[in-house]
């Protein structure tokens, strides 16, 4: 796979690698494609880092082979795309799925799935790249790189917090504004337990919601995460009083749903390549239509 870049009329000088950086190359795919089988060029001669560069000049880089995981099998079965091109892959997770293999859940994902469908589409590349996962038993949007360029610069998003993730969250209780901001900081609840509280040796969490619909019992919520802390919503919200319907581990049992009431409906980006805007939704699933039925009676 390869990338080319002009160099600007208007551009300092500087070297080839630090050109190369600040068009997104991190330092760990620079040495990737030097050192494992890629080739930068400048002019169409192949050239080093510290290679001086003038405006006009052709850059190009062609990546190093990636290679296949084969702790990844693929697996063939439904997977719903909701958006496609070279570089992105974004799909819809049912509840239940994992996003990833486990020790528990070794032969099937969505990250199987996608491996599947890129051998499907004669992909150039079979790595699978994550850039968002979502919990077990949380449904909706799953943004996935389909190389690791595509992966480095989306990253930089996610950190920067211009990759938009939203998510419709049906939680218990009234609540006493439409809006407000959870800045709490989150830690496991013991060492290896993958349950998490809010704790105040834990790392940054900051996550804001607006209430949408409010029932005698519950509430719809919109919910934006401006970190991302495992469980961050379902702990932030149980910590405020107002724990999620069907979740299991932080809140009270109940018989409305059989999984949490959490949904990422939209994921929202500049794509880097094309410098256009992608958003994307995903209905809301039917067990949450229904539980919202259920509470409006």
């Amino acid at each position: 796979m390869q990338f080319s870049w002009f160099v600007p009329q208007a551009y300092p000088k500087v070297a080839l690698g630090k050109f190369l950086h600040q068009q997104g190359l991190s330092r760990t795919l620079f040495g990737k494609t030097k050192y494992h089988g890629g080739s930068i060029y400048v002019n169409h001669h192949q050239r080093y880092s510290n290679y001086p560069i003038y405006p006009g000049d052709q850059i190009t880089i062609a990546m190093a082979p990636e290679r296949d995981s084969e702790n990844l099998p693929p697996v063939f079965k439904p997977l719903q795309i909701l958006f496609e091109d070279e570089h992105y892959l974004i799909v819809y997770k049912p509840a239940g799925l994992p996003s990833i293999p486990s020790r528990h859940y070794r032969h099937d994902s969505v990250a199987n799935r996608v491996k599947g469908h890129l051998i499907q589409v004669a992909h150039e590349s079979r790595a699978v790249h994550v850039i968002t996962r979502l919990d077990q038993d949380t449904s909706g949007c799953m943004l996935f790189a389909k190389h690791s360029f595509a992966h480095a610069l989306m990253a930089k998003q996610l950190h920067s917090q211009t990759l938009e993730k939203t998510y419709l969250a049906i939680a218990k209780g009234q609540f006493a504004t439409q809006q407000g901001q959870i800045d709490q900081p989150i830690g496991r609840i013991a060492p290896y337990s993958m349950q998490r509280m809010v704790h105040f040796q834990g790392k940054k969490a900051l996550t804001k919601y607006w209430v949408v619909q409010q029932y005698p019992t519950g509430a719809l919520l919109r919910v934006a995460l401006l970190t991302g802390r495992t469980h961050q919503i379902r702990v932030h919200l149980d910590w405020l009083g107002h724990p999620l319907f069907g979740d299991p581990m932080y809140g009270p049992k109940d018989d409305l749903l059989d999984r949490q009431a959490l949904h990422c409906v939209r994921l929202r980006f500049l794509h880097p390549f094309t410098n256009q805007i992608v958003d994307v939704s995903a209905p809301l699933p039917a067990d949450m239509g229904h539980l919202l039925t259920a509470l409006a009676k």
